[in-house]
Parts: structure tokens; C-alpha cells; sequence
């Protein structure tokens, strides 16, 4: 039987989103999930994420660990290079799996492709100098700007380092699994390669090997992983609302963004949960942000944020409704000490966890959220086990590919993101640009730099 590590607690949400109304949605939102099963709705070329933790290949897992297992022996950094869901995936789990810090990590994974700033690429390249390296470069295509030219620094600065054929059996390729430049690439320079399944969109391929090889060599048991996705498909399924968390989820969302709650803050209370919300961020703004409508998918750390924040999310403009995701278990407990002075006022803190006061903060800021017209609800995480990961990011998948339905758009495409690329190509030079370029040529005189 399965268990659950994450649930969802709504009860503070019954006077704004009541169960007449939750109600109403039931059977659209059956619908959705039931386009998605049949494969009937639009983005259905994208679905391959829905069953994915229980059709992988075990001899798939077991590869990718073989390989992780043999950078583990020979690199103390790993150079991970992608952009959007072909990093922030990977980036999400070991920052939520291990240690604070990564001086402690062994090995250190590290990121690149994912911005445009020579001193991030320079100061990387440094820190990794006296340090054995290996790369993973992830892109379907091989061609997406940002990856595309990091990759050509570091491919260099691994051939300067190791030569050419060394440095080929350090760099591991996650692609096209027929086609595309880095494909091509991969198999002139004997890179081994991992596959980008066709039918698994980036911000959805954290299960797929663009997640879980980087994860697999930061030392997290990906098979642990894929069985907490694989248990989450079975709560987060079936025609009860109240068993079935994505739905559920989905619906309430839904229903406040058309009461007017344009934005969702996912407010967090560990430090480690920060890029899971960035990872959030992404697969909620890009499946739901079209046709002029979708909900705007923000995050906060707390209790960091209270001391900025805090003071909008209280008395600011009501358009907001907020999730908090918190932690029952912290795999460390500290306890505050007790001083005779007390000079600090705080003996009466004395002898409590920083689990128990953080506990405290929640619960307060909570209440203080829903006292100054925040609507608010909870998803609670058991601990920071890869189980407990793998089902709240296939909770996550389902629940924003039903409410993407339920706001009527194609959950699995992105068109709005290619906007900014032509402009960038045609600025830059790209052929078959030229025209655009010309149309922009004027408008960019106005632009400062």
C-alpha cells in the first residue's frame, strides 16, 4: 500500500472556496484528468511524464547510476549545463537532498549554460581549475543559445586541460535520442550519451535522465526518487477531490484566481526547499502563462522573507493567495541554549528545537495571512527523503497539467518564450534573421547601454 509523504491542507481556504463550489469543478476537472489518461487533449505529443516513473526501464536507472557511480570515482566536480527544466530540475533535488553547503557535497555539482555573464563562466572555470571535472551538457536541440555557447567554453577548457580524447570520456551529452547538433556532435567526439525522451517537455524531464543524472552523481538514490513519483501517481488520481491531491489542488486554485487571486506565492520554511520553488516557478508560469490569462506563479522564503516581505503579503494589495509547503522532519535538530544573563530576552526559547519555533513561526504567520484577507492552504512534506521529493514533483506535473486545462490552454507548449529568441538572433546576426533585424534596427536606437 502506498504511503504518503506529502498532503494538502485546505481547511483555512472553507469560507472563500467552499465545497459547493469545489463542487461545480468536479467534473470539469475529471475531464481534464481524463483527456490526459486518454491522450485526447491538446499538448497530448507531450504526455510521456503521466506514467513515466512506472514504465522506465530498470536497466535505464541502472545505467544512469553506472555512470554516475563512475564520474563519482574520477571527478570531485561535476559541470552541469543547461537551461530552464534542463537544469533547475536537477538543481531543485540536490539542493533539497543534501548537505547546506557545497564545500561539504562530494562531488560538487555545479551549473552553467543557464545564464549570459562572463564573470559567473570565468569565476566557475577558476574555482574548478585545481579540481578533477566532468561535464554534463543537456540540450535537446544542441542549438539553444545559452548552453550552446557555455558549452563551447568549458568543451575547450576541458580539451586545454585533458586533450581532446581524455576530455571526451569526461562530457556525457543528454539529447535528442536521433537528431539535432549536439547529437551529432556527441557521436564524432564518442561522448556517451543519455536520451531526452520525445515526448517529455523540459520543465516536466526532471524523472527523465536530464534530471536524474546530475542527481544520481551528487550521491541521491534515484531509484528512491522514481518509487516516490511512482506512489504519487496513485494519490494523485481517481474521482474523489479529497483523495486526489493534484485535482484537488488544481481546482482550488482555480477557483481563486477567478475570485481574483491573480497571484500564487508557494512560501516556504527551509532554506533547502528554495529551488524546488524555482523549479515550480517555471512549470507553472510556462504551462499556464497564455492567452492572456494564467496564474502568476510567485515564491518566498521564510522566515527570511517576513523581514522584506512580510509587510506587502500582510497589508498589500488582496490579489494574492498563498501556499505554504513546510517540513515535519529536518534531518538535524539543534536546541537553543540557555544563558544565565539572559541578556538577550530569549531564555524562554531555552531548550527548544529550531524545528518547534520555526513550527511556531508558521502557524503564526499563517493566521496573520489569513487575518489580513490572504487566502492560504498547506502542502506538508514528511521529510527530505528522495520518496517524499519524487511525490511532491509528480504532485506538482499533475496537479498544474489540470489546472492548465482547466484554464483552457495547452499546458505543454511555450510559444510566448520564442519571442525574445528571434529578436536576440536577429540582433545578433543569425542568418535568415535579416529582415527582422532591419524591423528592429530602428526601435534599438532608443534602447541605452
Amino acid at each position: 500500500m502506498t504511503t504518503a509523504k506529502i498532503s494538502y491542507n485546505d481547511s483555512f481556504l472553507k469560507q472563500i472556496v467552499t465545497d459547493s463550489e469545489i463542487e461545480i469543478y468536479k467534473e470539469p476537472v475529471m475531464n481534464a484528468e481524463k483527456m490526459l489518461n486518454d491522450r485526447s487533449g491538446p499538448g497530448n505529443d507531450f504526455l510521456g511524464w503521466l506514467d513515466l516513473p512506472r514504465k522506465m526501464p530498470s536497466s535505464m536507472l541502472d545505467e544512469i547510476v553506472s555512470k554516475a557511480q563512475e564520474i563519482r570515482s574520477k571527478a570531485d566536480v561535476l559541470i552541469c549545463i543547461g537551461i530552464g527544466g534542463s537544469y533547475l530540475g536537477a538543481k531543485a533535488a540536490i539542493e533539497f537532498l543534501s548537505p547546506s553547503f557545497e564545500d561539504m557535497r562530494k562531488p560538487r555539482v555545479v551549473f552553467a549554460g543557464h545564464t549570459i555573464n562572463s564573470d559567473y563562466l570565468q569565476d566557475m572555470l577558476s574555482m574548478v581549475e585545481k579540481h578533477d571535472v566532468a561535464v554534463n551538457v543537456i540540450s535537446k536541440s544542441g542549438t539553444t543559445t545559452e548552453p550552446g555557447i557555455a558549452f563551447r567554453v568549458v568543451r575547450q577548457w576541458m580539451e586545454e586541460k585533458y586533450g581532446r580524447k581524455e576530455a571526451a570520456s569526461r562530457i556525457i551529452a543528454t539529447t535528442d535520442p536521433e537528431k539535432g547538433a549536439l547529437r551529432k556532435l556527441a557521436a564524432e567526439e564518442g561522448y556517451t550519451t543519455f536520451e531526452i525522451p520525445s515526448d517529455v517537455g523540459g520543465r516536466f524531464s526532471v524523472l527523465t535522465p536530464v534530471g536524474l543524472f546530475p542527481i544520481a552523481v551528487a550521491g541521491v538514490d534515484i531509484k528512491k526518487l522514481i518509487k516516490g513519483a511512482s506512489d504519487a501517481m496513485e494519490i494523485c488520481s481517481g474521482d474523489n477531490l479529497k483523495s486526489n491531491l493534484a485535482a484537488r489542488y488544481a481546482v482550488t486554485r482555480n477557483i481563486l484566481f477567478r475570485q481574483g487571486y491573480t497571484t500564487e506565492v508557494l512560501a516556504s520554511f527551509q532554506p533547502q526547499i528554495h529551488f524546488v520553488s524555482e523549479w515550480w516557478k517555471q512549470l507553472a508560469g510556462e504551462s499556464e502563462g497564455k492567452n492572456q490569462t494564467g496564474i502568476f506563479p510567485a515564491a518566498l522564503d521564510y522566515t527570511t522573507d517576513l523581514h522584506s516581505l512580510g509587510q506587502w503579503m500582510q497589508e498589500g494589495m488582496r490579489s494574492v493567495f498563498e501556499t505554504f509547503i513546510v517540513l515535519k522532519k529536518t534531518k538535524h535538530t539543534i536546541t537553543v541554549p540557555k544563558f544565565e544573563d539572559d541578556s538577550d530576552e530569549l531564555n524562554y526559547l531555552a531548550g527548544k528545537s529550531f524545528e518547534e519555533i520555526n513550527r511556531s513561526a508558521y502557524s503564526g504567520t499563517l493566521l496573520a495571512h489569513v487575518d489580513g484577507g490572504v487566502p492560504s492552504a498547506t502542502l506538508v512534506l514528511d521529510d527530505r527523503s528522495e520518496e517524499t521529493l519524487g511525490q511532491l514533483f509528480y504532485f506538482f506535473e499533475k496537479a498544474i497539467a489540470l489546472s492548465g486545462y482547466l484554464l483552457r490552454v495547452n499546458p505543454f507548449d511555450q510559444p510566448g518564450v520564442e519571442a525574445y529568441k528571434k529578436n536576440m538572433f536577429a540582433l545578433l546576426g543569425k542568418k535568415g534573421f535579416d529582415k527582422l533585424r532591419n524591423e528592429l534596427s530602428s526601435r534599438t536606437e532608443a534602447i541605452e547601454l
